[in-house]
């Protein structure tokens, strides 16, 4: 389901827009949050209103009320370059949306070599079994990207930084290469979300999230959110319409309200991550942090220019050790649970490794390497739980 207009009023700040934008208490009955409408079918009041299509709202998975509020919030939170705002079932769908709205048979598509994975996955997979050629490059190619480009080129997608290894690419160099030919930019901006990073200002034509993460904050819910400026708005539009994708309403609303806390949620994950990091990187068992907001990462200085914050995720190099201690290391925390997701309020820990899947780059970083999210617990309890996983990984 997609939605553009005018947009709400822009004066505020974002923290404001995220808890005023796309409330009407008069239409809402008094009550602070918009109805959730469970619906498929719209009546017409008329024959001649059904002939014209006339009417707010046409069918169910077009949009409701209570998606349109969340539109609302999300286009004043991607700023005044934001020209509509699709919603889909997962992050992955929100990806994929967006490729297969604006590539066709026999176009070529340049990804960063850090992108999630399943993104890689469907570009290897179905956008391969469509006609669409992939190349992949090294996210700190900058400028240099123009060697790559050929005249079916339409678009790169990117990933700020990427969610495992964390190299911070140049968006506005490579966006300033795109569009002198002709190309496309996609954002995957789940980490930073509109409020710390907004892409669509920076030359980004498409900016999408995985909102099961940040936007939702709470882990109970798959959602997507794709927004656009107005060149790539018409096609992105066309594509949600013609791929019949929408989100169901209780996902809806739960994103809704998610996002009404993101800015306290996001700036107590920026806090702690950044502390977390900082107190990781003096730890004899840990050889690298893989942080750009701090100063010793080598995309710290993009960071420090394109961004207003960092989320709660981020990256650990161990000094080489074996598989056998790596496990007693996670077996060990409490706090810190396995799963792989990211964003909500708890903390996590996963082991990874890129170099199995990565074609562009080669990821050896001479030791193993577990990805952090600093929930919203408190960091003097997080660190002592990583102390008991540092203990038992020392033993073994």
């Amino acid at each position: 389901m997609s939605f553009s207009n005018d947009g709400p009023s822009r004066s505020h700040q974002a923290e404001t827009l995220l808890v005023t934008a796309g409330r009407d208490t008069r239409a809402q009955k008094g009550f602070v949050n918009p109805p959730v409408v469970h619906g498929s079918t719209v009546l017409y009041p008329t024959a001649e209103d059904l002939h014209a299509h006339r009417g707010e709202f046409q069918y169910g998975r077009h949009g409701t009320p209570t998606t349109r509020a969340l539109q609302d919030v999300l286009m004043a939170l991607e700023g005044p370059q934001c020209a509509g705002v699709g919603l889909a079932p997962s992050g992955l769908a929100a990806i994929t949306t967006t490729l297969l709205s604006v590539l066709k048979a026999g176009d070529h598509l340049l990804v960063c070599d850090n992108v999630y994975r399943p993104s890689r996955n469907f570009c290897n997979g179905m956008l391969a079994r469509y006609g669409v050629e992939t190349t992949y490059f090294d996210p700190l190619i900058g400028a240099a990207i123009e060697q790559l480009f050929r005249p079916n080129t339409k678009a790169v997608l990117v990933e700020a930084p990427g969610s495992q290894s964390f190299e911070m690419p140049d968006i506005p160099a490579i966006a300033s290469v795109a569009h002198a030919h002709g190309a496309l930019v996609i954002d995957d901006n789940t980490w930073a979300t509109p409020l710390f990073h907004r892409s669509l200002e920076q030359g980004v034509d498409i900016s999408m999230q995985a909102a099961t993460k940040y936007i939702g904050g709470h882990s109970d819910i798959m959602f997507g959110t794709v927004s656009a400026n107005a060149k790539a708005w018409p096609q992105l539009a066309e594509g949600i319409r013609l791929l019949g994708v929408c989100a169901g309403p209780d996902d809806v609303y739960l994103a809704l309200r998610g996002v009404r806390t993101l800015a306290v949620r996001l700036a107590q994950h920026h806090r702690s991550g950044i502390e977390m990091a900082r107190w990781l990187a003096t730890r004899p068992e840990v050889m690298r942090v893989l942080h750009p907001a701090l100063e010793s990462d080598p995309g710290h200085a993009i960071w420090k220019r394109d961004f207003t914050g960092a989320s709660g995720l981020f990256s650990i190099v161990l000094k080489p050790a074996p598989p056998k201690a790596v496990d007693a290391l996670l077996d060990a925390v409490k706090l810190f649970g396995m799963g792989y997701s990211w964003g909500g309020f708890e903390s996590l820990v996963i082991p990874f490794d890129c170099d199995g899947y990565r074609t562009a780059t080669k990821w050896a970083p001479g030791g193993p390497s577990l990805r952090l999210h600093i929930g919203l617990e408190n960091v003097d309890d997080l660190k002592a739980d990583l102390e008991r996983g540092f203990a038992a990984f020392n033993a073994a």
